[in-house]
């Protein structure tokens, strides 16, 4: 069976990117925005000459997901393509689209031009993709599959060891429900290979899938592992792509960014500078973060922001 994707696994704060065949070919996914160089020699190796893409297929509007979706649309004209509840939320400049404002992440502005709901089809003039609507996430994150290959991109719904982190505060109290329910519509279909916004490609697609439910099932009756999950992933990005935070600015940081607060008064009943230290103390016995130099650090590997660039002009 020949693959209709090519595949590029990448390296934090990006997600991976995949490149849907054909004489019209589909780019999903675009990676964040100071990865941009990286963006386009990737479209180069597979062949293919940016202005030939059909659509940017966006599985979920997070920055490291569509950071380069602006820059692209402008240089080349392209058409984004995203479920219809973001792709509103975005062409209104809505304050909460791409969850920018509260997770403190930059995304420069664009337009979706294409609005994807459960059940359309995509043709790439060699492929046909059909759009499967997997909220929990992000209440609009889609998955794409590929019935002739029997190939499934899964954004950020799950890993080969891990699910997507949660937010209850922005997809609602029911989003740990609800990607379950999108995981179960996976393990009805057949699929062949899996290829994740992040880490490795699923070999072993419905038995990650029923990890997967489990860990979820296993967060329904400790909701409190699901904000831990979420706090640590959401602070080793602000780690990323700050190129880690001095010690004497932790604080400061962590007291300015509404998912910390909102975490904190709502899950974990504490005032937020009451849980700052806690929080550290998480990061590092977890290997979620190390100290050098007085400076905290991821402990995932990543690309630091390139010196040239610039996080965008808040557009919301």
């Amino acid at each position: 069976m020949s693959s209709g994707v090519w595949f590029f696994e990448r390296t934090y704060p990006s997600a991976n990117m995949t490149i849907i065949r054909g004489k019209r070919p589909a780019l999903v996914d675009t990676g964040f925005g100071s990865d941009l160089p990286r963006t386009i020699s990737l479209i180069n190796q597979a062949g293919i000459r940016p202005m030939d893409i059909q659509y940017i297929l966006n599985t979920h509007y997070h920055s490291d997901h569509v950071g380069g979706n602006s820059w692209l649309q402008k240089k080349y004209g392209l058409d984004v393509a995203t479920h219809r509840w973001e792709g509103q939320l975005i062409n209104q400049r809505h304050q909460e689209a791409c969850c920018a404002r509260w997770l403190n992440q930059p995304v420069e502005l664009y337009q979706v031009s294409v609005l994807l709901a459960d059940g359309d089809e995509i043709d790439t003039g060699g492929n046909l993709v059909q759009v499967c609507h997997t909220p929990g996430h992000t209440l609009g994150h889609i998955s794409l599959y590929l019935p002739d290959t029997r190939e499934l991109i899964c954004g950020d719904l799950l890993q080969t060891n891990d699910v997507g982190w949660i937010n209850l505060f922005r997809e609602g109290v029911c989003s740990l429900q609800i990607s379950l329910d999108s995981l179960e519509k996976l393990d009805k279909m057949p699929i062949h290979l899996i290829y994740p916004g992040h880490g490795p490609t699923i070999k072993e697609p419905h038995l990650v899938i029923s990890k997967a439910k489990k860990q979820l099932e296993k967060w329904l009756t400790q909701p409190e592992k699901a904000a831990w999950h979420a706090c640590k992933r959401i602070f080793a990005y602000a780690l990323m792509i700050n190129h880690g935070l001095a010690h004497s600015k932790i604080r400061e940081y962590l007291l300015s960014c509404s998912w910390f607060t909102d975490f904190c008064y709502h899950v974990f009943r504490v005032e937020p500078a009451d849980f700052v230290q806690t929080l550290l103390q998480e990061m590092i016995r977890s290997g979620a973060g190390y100290w050098q130099d007085e400076r905290l650090l991821p402990g995932t590997q990543y690309n630091p922001q390139v010196e040239d660039w610039s996080p965008p002009a808040a557009w919301y």
